[in-house]
């Protein structure tokens, strides 16, 4: 069965601007926006991640988590000679807070300072995450040896 020439141009005329439309949308927004709630659980998995690279001391493969990594001020040899402190166990608790690119999480962790012959320490620390081309990055505390905690 063949559409009538008339009633195939009346819908091409209908359609084709239709489906135009439905195409720009799409590319405009290019991605679903994603929930608070979807944008939290990605960035606890990603900490989560690194932290565990973290007391593994794997600073290779945690390098690409790192804000520093994104720009000059570091390099990843710089990055692996800085040591410092062991992590027996972390647990990204919870994402605190979400500010545009800008987030704090609540981390335990109970860590050695070898250095200091300071053992099992525990504590909850607020640890930073900047996100960078739409990917979260962890904030690399300018002391690592004192975290800012609460206990």
């Amino acid at each position: 069965m063949s559409q009538s020439p008339l009633r195939r141009r009346f819908v091409m005329t209908l359609a084709a601007p239709m489906v135009a439309v439905v195409l720009a949308g799409c590319a405009a927004t290019g991605a679903a926006p994603v929930s608070l709630e979807a944008e939290k659980a990605a960035l606890q998995k990603r900490a989560q991640t690194y932290w565990d690279l973290s007391r593994v001391n794997d600073s290779v493969a945690a390098w690409p988590y790192e804000d520093v990594s994104k720009g000059q001020s570091m390099t990843l040899e710089g990055y692996i000679k800085r040591g410092g402190i062991t992590y027996d166990a972390v647990e990204v608790r919870g994402v605190r807070s979400i500010e545009g690119d800008e987030a704090v999480l609540d981390v335990w962790m109970r860590y050695s300072l070898p250095l200091l012959r300071l053992k099992n320490q525990e504590g909850v620390v607020q640890d930073k995450w900047r996100k960078i081309d739409g990917v979260w990055h962890h904030v690399l505390r300018r002391s690592a040896n004192f975290p800012d905690s609460k206990n």
